[in-house]
């Protein structure tokens, strides 16, 4: 029973080493958010103008939320987004404090825009996850675009990167530790202690919720705290992540 526990709460292997990969040039705080259909875009909002985050990204952006981002997020404070507008699950966004130019992103039922962002000087691909979830009858879906996900981490590894947002998918998973692996990325969660901490259904503790939602960083980053944030009206916790970007050159 103690092996068993012990199996449950153990860290996975970071990819990461003790010591930093060089010099910090930046601090970054990344929030990514499930606002349900749009139903939590308010409480985001407040969430924003609170915690005041250099990049935001969110899944489930309806044409309704996509509005209430443009007119109560001041673009004094983001003057850069990639915003896909869409029905219900299908739209997504990012926001960010630092120079944005939309890149391709990742095909998908529901929009996973990509974008580069500058952070100090440094080029940080970034892109916003969020698969259609594994329900019977699309299961094969999941996984043809968590392997498009896993396509792009390959594709990107060579340089700072985000991948960010609702995975439908978590750690147990095969196809999530493939993208992992792909893009030499680290869970953030996991680096900051919080790799059992449930996001999804909100609400729910232990083993009968699963993290769902994460931030994946390449080796640039290191994390300095992850927590998750009850947002009402949605049924995933956001993820808010403190990380400092390296110089690795």
């Amino acid at each position: 029973m103690l092996a068993l526990i012990g199996w449950f709460v153990r860290p996975y292997d970071t990819g990461l080493t003790d010591e930093p990969p060089g010099p910090v040039v930046a601090r970054l705080t990344v929030l990514t958010s499930n606002v349900e259909f749009g139903q939590a875009t308010d409480a985001l909002v407040e969430t924003v103008r609170r915690d005041r985050p250099d990049l935001v990204f969110v899944q489930e952006c309806d044409r309704a939320c996509a509005g209430t981002l443009a007119s109560d997020v001041p673009r004094t404070d983001y003057p850069y987004r990639n915003v896909v507008a869409g029905s219900a699950a299908s739209g997504s966004a990012t926001l960010s404090r630092h120079p944005l130019r939309p890149a391709p992103g990742v095909e998908g039922a529901l929009a996973m825009p990509g974008a580069v962002v500058d952070v100090a000087g440094h080029r940080v691909t970034v892109q916003l996850a969020h698969p259609l979830p594994p329900v019977p009858d699309a299961v094969d879906d999941w996984r043809r675009e968590l392997g498009l996900l896993r396509d792009h981490a390959a594709g990107a590894k060579d340089g700072p990167s985000i991948v960010a947002g609702d995975f439908n998918a978590g750690q147990d998973h095969v196809a999530f530790r493939r993208i992992l692996r792909a893009g030499r990325l680290s869970d953030s969660a996991t680096l900051a202690g919080a790799a059992r901490t449930p996001s999804w259904p909100a609400g729910l503790s232990g083993p009968l919720g699963t993290q769902i939602d994460h931030v994946l960083v390449s080796e640039d980053f290191s994390v300095r705290e992850a927590r998750f944030l009850d947002l009402p009206n949605t049924d995933h916790r956001s993820l808010l992540v403190e990380l400092e970007l390296h110089d690795v050159r």
